[in-house]
């Protein structure tokens, strides 16, 4: 991951205003005039520390993918069994892309990876496997050990995988439910529909959205504490195929 030092930094806190940038406007509506104002320096600073847009599009992908590398390797490090591991990894999966809402979304709807060179493709295409290797690993160990039911593991992991990464096309940080809560809610639902039968009574207490209730638990009014956004994002999940059809998604908990 990058080092926190004070030009790193900085560059992350352009990396943030750019990233607003691409999602309002997209990457080829943002201008590199824009994405210095909002950053709150001159243009002339700004190449101080980029060269180009299609450089602060690169370092976006290239961020958040070691983001979730280096949560891929602690999980991988700290626990042994798949469970605990999927578990884990998905609460601090999705506890990243709504922390860091607005570069996972600046990801996704400045999305355009047409718009990174060969190379700079080549590297983000080769993390982004990286991590979803290391999903399917776990998902196969667990299948393989018996702790999860059989299935295809890469199906699997492209189903997490998928509802995962949409997260930032509906979440409202305004709303209610902060990201602890909607993390948890995601890990019980997602690993606890892969637990068997067996297993899952015996980690009763950790699954406690999976089968009956939520962890989200509903008010009086029967109104969800997530709130979804009011106008629909559109856009593809870090990774995904580019969404030809253009229809927005409508995705509300």
């Amino acid at each position: 991951m990058y080092l926190a030092d004070k030009f790193t930094k900085k560059k992350l806190e352009i990396l943030k205003c750019a990233a607003i940038q691409f999602r309002r406007h997209g990457y080829h509506g943002s201008s590199l005039t824009a994405i210095a104002r909002a950053s709150k320096m001159t243009k002339s600073n700004f190449y101080y520390y980029f060269k180009n847009k299609r450089q602060v599009l690169y370092f976006c992908h290239d961020y958040v993918m070691d983001c979730l590398l280096e949560l891929l390797h602690k999980v991988e490090e700290n626990y042994s069994s798949p469970v605990d591991e999927l578990h884990a990894l998905l609460i601090s999966f999705v506890r990243l892309m709504i922390d860091e809402l607005p570069l996972h979304a600046g990801t996704m709807l400045a999305g355009n990876s047409t718009a990174l060179s060969a190379s700079q493709y080549g590297k983000i295409c080769a993390k982004r496997d990286e991590f979803e290797q290391g999903i399917r690993r776990i998902v196969k160990r667990g299948m393989d050990s018996g702790v999860f039911r059989a299935g295809d593991p890469k199906l699997i992991t492209f189903a997490i995988l998928g509802a995962v990464n949409w997260t930032p096309t509906w979440v409202d940080p305004s709303g209610p439910a902060d990201s602890d809560e909607i993390s948890r809610s995601f890990a019980d639902f997602l690993v606890g529909g892969l637990v068997t039968q067996q297993n899952r009574r015996q980690n009763a207490s950790r699954f406690t959205g999976a089968g009956s209730g939520t962890t989200l638990s509903k008010r009086a009014n029967g109104k969800s504490r997530i709130r979804a956004k009011k106008s629909a994002v559109r856009g593809r999940a870090p990774g995904m195929p580019p969404q030809k059809s253009g229809r927005p998604s409508h995705l509300a908990v």
